[in-house]
């Protein structure tokens, strides 16, 4: 998916991998670091349980016969500081040793490249998981706040012909341990940098409510452990009516950001597939209720292609939907892509688009396609990674802002 760009019983204590259910470029001024791994060998796919995949009680379960205290030291070790637990020295070595070779603890992310933009104020991740896929993090920083942008699934099946992700097909879902242990990465990579990790945002690869029980698990693992409130996660989604309705009814109020690209059904049918399923008046309708439920103000996303969406009857059409939900829209210009004819709005045009919309009284913003020197949008890494040039509309950037994201 692109995301130009997203009633719970009591804290759940099971495994939790297995609960059922760019930047401005700057002419001149711009440069990047790339550094780049190795392959890992085959005997790396340790499988698809990594460490953040367990309980607190599997983590116990792993050291029986070790003082109860040793289980919360790893506990806090993994979440807290973000070790290995060969790092931990408040175990003693010989333990250390043991669990540094229990498959149970491996990670399921492996680095395979790191991209960084000048001054390291945006920083990208190509992972391979455990057992299979590629999936890409971008962590970004902004005066006042860092945000860490995931991926849910390796690859889509929403089929938006825009996204590099759609394009290169669907493989599988993430569990909820390989979303966290992305989160965790950059919590990492930002207090290296004498920054704090603030705000968490299901923008990546793959429609995160298409892989609702994971994605939910990590949400409260992320919101539970690693201390970070509702109003600093949002998850987006591209109009899955059904799953929308269900995160109304969890105690979690994140945010919810809808990548909408279209205000009319037959436009949005051919960019948006699944508007199929779920047309604009159920769409709409849904977001109400999340609207209702939570109180949280909505933000939709807006990828503005030239010619296609950013014409004054799309201004309009788009006002009438979102001006009754009082609604936040984050205007992202599409990227070029040779999978894709369309090019993006120019910018003049971008920002009499945000005119006519604040006009018409809609609170809209234009985000920054910030890392575009990286590689930063959606599927762009990966997809260069295996020889393809094509790219998409940068989501990372597209954090909702209106929705409170950033705090």
């Amino acid at each position: 998916m692109v995301v130009l760009v997203q009633g719970l019983v009591a804290r759940r204590r099971g495994p939790v991998g297995r609960m059922p259910g760019g930047a401005e470029h700057r002419s001149g001024r711009t440069s990047n670091h790339v550094s780049t791994l190795p392959t890992p060998p085959a005997a790396i796919a340790w499988g698809r349980v990594g460490r953040y995949d367990l309980s607190r009680d599997d983590v116990a379960q792993l050291l029986d016969g070790e003082p109860a205290y040793r289980a919360t030291q790893l506990w806090e070790g993994l979440y807290r500081h973000g070790s290995d637990p060969s790092e931990l020295t408040v175990l003693p070595r010989p333990l250390r040793e043991r669990l540094a070779h229990d498959p149970r603890l491996a990670p399921s992310l492996v680095e395979l490249r790191r991209s960084t933009s000048e001054q390291g104020k945006v920083v990208k991740w190509l992972w391979s998981l455990a057992g299979r896929g590629r999936v890409e993090t971008v962590l970004m920083h902004y005066r006042d706040r860092s945000t860490v942008c995931i991926s849910s699934q390796a690859g889509c099946a929403m089929g938006c012909g825009f996204c590099a992700t759609g394009q290169a097909g669907f493989q599988r879902n993430l569990t909820a341990g390989e979303m966290v242990e992305q989160v965790i990465r950059a919590a990492a990579a930002a207090r290296a940098g004498g920054r704090r990790l603030s705000n968490v945002v299901y923008m990546g690869m793959g429609e995160p409510l298409a892989n609702y029980e994971r994605v939910w698990a990590s949400v409260e693992r992320i919101h539970d452990e690693l201390g970070l409130s509702a109003r600093h996660l949002t998850v987006s989604t591209v109009g899955i009516v059904a799953g929308i309705r269900r995160l109304a009814r969890e105690r979690l109020p994140v945010n919810l950001a809808v990548s909408l690209h279209a205000a009319n059904d037959q436009l949005r049918n051919s960019l948006v597939p699944v508007n199929h399923r779920y047309p604009l008046a159920a769409l709409m309708e849904a977001c109400r209720a999340y609207l209702d439920a939570k109180g949280r103000r909505l933000s939709f996303e807006w990828a503005l292609m030239d010619g296609v969406n950013d014409r004054p009857r799309d201004a309009a059409e788009l006002v009438t939907l979102v001006r009754p939900l009082r609604a936040h829209v984050n205007l992202i210009p599409l990227n070029p892509t040779p999978g894709w004819p369309t090019r993006g709005t120019p910018p003049h045009r971008v920002r009499a688009f945000r005119d006519e919309l604040v006009a018409l009284g809609v609170n809209a913003t234009v985000r920054r396609n910030r890392g575009t020197d990286i590689d930063a949008a959606c599927g762009q890494l990966a997809a260069a990674e295996v020889g393809s040039v094509d790219s998409v509309a940068s989501m990372a950037s597209a954090e909702a802002t209106g929705a409170g994201a950033s705090g």
